[in-house]
């Protein structure tokens, strides 16, 4: 996707051939900046602080970090020290020990010596593959904004709401949920989107709404309450979130808000779609809601909020009394009878085991 004209992934090789570029994530929308990562512990805090997010990101990042880390101890137990701490920075996306682990069972057979070239060369695949992956997602998924665009007799663009941000920021590029309106709008069907500002870290309105600004796809940014208001109103003809681990049965846990979204959708007939690269999907699970660890963050990503003033300066304040608790929890799971479909890179599925089995063959538990 581009900034200002230019392409970007939102992570690369850097020039030195040694360390990975990111883009700090948490300083959009005001600022853009990249940020270097040169070893394991650098690595892991970009993950752990939210430098980059997006469980595809996360896997990504997490795929550079052990290469980073190979670079100072390619042995057995460096290998093992690195996953171990990498894969304990974010424990709700399964996209994070998917990456580690597949990058660990292609270097456990090599020397040493030759591990951290080839630890390079995984990642970039790694990398490569999501890209692809997404791309795929953002095909299958403009059908569906085509189809609501036929039923309304092209009269009117079709409106898309999203929760969190599911775009190129959150993948390596083109995005998951924002990926069908990209492709959508590029192909030039008419698209808008409503954008939740998605408390407490506003994704929506600082990532989402912004990455939306830069490719020219017409959006409005909205309140977390407002979804139910504008689908009882028929201003809401699809919803397209993405995914942080998705249950073989079809249950989708997401940035905390999700939930309430996919409630205001049934209730007012309007399709709720997931959109999932394979990768997210958590086949050794059946119960998103009792068996996915949610995870729980500072309390004062919802106590502070940053802003930029009149003066051009990014600040920080206090939104509520000093004395109160507070509880952050990051995601929620949507029970798959919510879910009217799951988007992935093969096609869309129902959102059931049934449904996702038959994209997915290969993974059919054994009788």
């Amino acid at each position: 996707m581009r900034v200002d004209g230019r392409p970007y992934r939102t992570i690369w090789p850097a020039e030195d051939g040694r360390s990975v570029d990111i883009i700090d994530q948490t300083k959009l929308p005001h600022r853009f900046e990249i940020v270097r990562l040169q070893n394991l512990s650098e690595a892991a805090h970009a993950i752990r602080e939210m430098l980059v997010r997006g469980a595809p990101l996360i896997g990504v990042t997490g795929a550079y970090g052990l290469v980073l880390a190979l670079k100072d101890d390619p042995s057995d137990a460096g290998l093992d020290s690195a996953r171990a701490l990498l894969l304990a920075t974010r424990p709700t996306a399964v996209n994070l020990a998917w990456a580690l682990d597949s990058v660990a069972a292609e270097l456990r057979p090599l020397n040493t010596s030759d591990r951290a070239d080839a630890a390079f060369r995984i990642a970039a695949r790694i990398a490569d593959e999501d890209v692809s992956t997404c791309r795929a997602i953002g095909a299958h998924g403009a059908r569906l904004i085509q189809d609501a665009y036929a039923a309304n007799g092209r009269r009117r663009a079709v409106n898309v709401l999203t929760h969190c941000n599911a775009g190129w920021l959150a993948t390596v590029d083109w995005g998951t949920a924002l990926a069908p309106v990209y492709v959508a709008h590029d192909s030039g069907i008419p698209v808008h989107v409503w954008v939740d500002e998605t408390r407490p870290r506003n994704q929506g309105a600082s990532l989402t709404a912004w990455e939306l600004l830069q490719h020219g796809v017409p959006h409005t940014v909205i309140a977390d309450n407002v979804g139910g208001h504008l689908m009882q109103h028929g201003q809401v003809d699809l919803c397209l979130v993405g995914s942080d681990r998705t249950t073989a049965t079809g249950d989708v846990c997401n940035k905390i808000g999700t939930y309430l979204k996919a409630l205001a959708a049934h209730d007012n007939g309007v399709p709720f779609y997931a959109c999932v690269p394979s990768t997210t999907i958590d086949w050794s699970l059946s119960d998103g809601v009792r068996d996915i660890p949610i995870e729980q963050r500072d309390g004062r990503e919802v106590s502070e909020i940053s802003g930029m003033g009149a003066d051009g300066k990014v600040a920080t304040v206090r939104l509520m009394p000093a004395g109160s608790p507070v509880a952050n929890y990051a995601f929620d799971v949507t029970p798959a009878r919510l879910v009217t479909g799951i988007v992935t890179e093969r096609g869309i599925a129902g959102a059931s085991r049934a449904g996702l089995a038959e994209l997915f063959p290969e993974m059919r538990r054994s009788p």
